[in-house]
């Protein structure tokens, strides 16, 4: 089992001035960090692999930077489902350079859109023909793709297990499409949080382990004991860290993201509190 952290625990942008981020995620007992990439992210790929590879740790890559204007792979306009498919081809080939585990997000849709109408017929079909052909690209590439279902608020497309395996089932099931939860999207989606990790089943790849006000996993609504249970009986290899710094360096970086309250000022503090209660509950002695 790997266990990382986002860097959104820390800092709102990576770049080259954040490679000291890397050992000391490792000194914190972490095995993999998340960066968040985009149009918006201009670093160096090879600084950042090579800081990652000297400190052991592995690198996750999201796509939670800024993306084209419109791209979507589930869009009613054409126009908009080539722009995402180009965009995501090129972050899957990013993941490449940098090494990455894998390329995980709401790849199906566009975060933070949501429609407020019945979606077309042809949505989930034609989104499943762009997944195949993303699939296709990563999988010459070596690198994994992975789901991440959203609350409703955050997207109409895939907001549950079933929806994302049956949007794989459309695509034609290919191998490397996986599936990764996140307890805090769950909270609003479903009613029985190991009844949905044992559905993901033998997709399931990874978890966001987020409580539900996403502040540090423990004392909140998710029913953590069950949920560990089931997620024992899955192949799921990876669990992560995800929320928002509200500490006064980043600004508004929390606010803007949705963080109202103050649940993560010390991004080391959340760390080491949220790994301790993970291992915990996986009988892992913590080191």
């Amino acid at each position: 089992m790997k266990f990382g952290a986002h860097i959104y625990l820390w800092i709102e942008k990576w770049s080259d001035a954040e490679l000291g981020l890397i050992p000391r995620a490792r000194g914190l007992g972490l095995d993999t960090l998340e960066l968040s990439v985009g149009l918006d992210v201009p670093f160096t790929p090879a600084l950042t692999r090579r800081a990652a590879e000297a400190a052991g740790l592995s690198l996750l890559v999201s796509p939670g930077g800024e993306w084209p204007a419109g791209a979507d792979l589930s869009d009613d306009d054409p126009t908009n489902r080539r722009a995402a498919l180009e965009f995501h081809k090129g972050m899957i080939n990013l993941t490449g350079e940098l090494g990455g585990l894998a390329y995980a997000g709401a790849l199906y849709g566009r975060p933070g859109k949501s429609l407020r109408r019945r979606p077309p017929d042809d949505e989930l079909p034609r989104t499943a023909e762009g997944l195949h052909l993303l699939a296709e690209h990563a999988r010459a590439a070596g690198i994994p793709l992975v789901l991440e279902p959203m609350s409703r608020f955050r997207s109409h497309v895939v907001n549950t297990p079933q929806q994302a395996l049956h949007l794989i089932e459309l695509a034609g099931a290919p191998a490397n499409v996986r599936i990764l939860l996140d307890t805090y999207h769950l909270v609003t989606e479903v009613r029985d949080y190991a009844a949905a990790v044992r559905q993901a089943g033998n997709r399931l790849w990874g978890l966001h382990a987020c409580e539900n006000d996403r502040g540090v996993p423990g004392g909140g609504l998710v029913p953590w004991p069950q949920l560990f249970t089931a997620l024992k009986e899955t192949p799921c290899a990876y669990i992560g860290l995800e929320g928002y710094n509200t500490g006064p360096t980043t600004g508004d970086f929390g606010w803007r993201r949705g963080m109202y309250q103050d649940v993560c000022p010390d991004g080391d503090a959340f760390v080491r509190a949220g790994l301790a209660f993970i291992k915990r509950q996986l009988n892992i002695a913590s080191s």
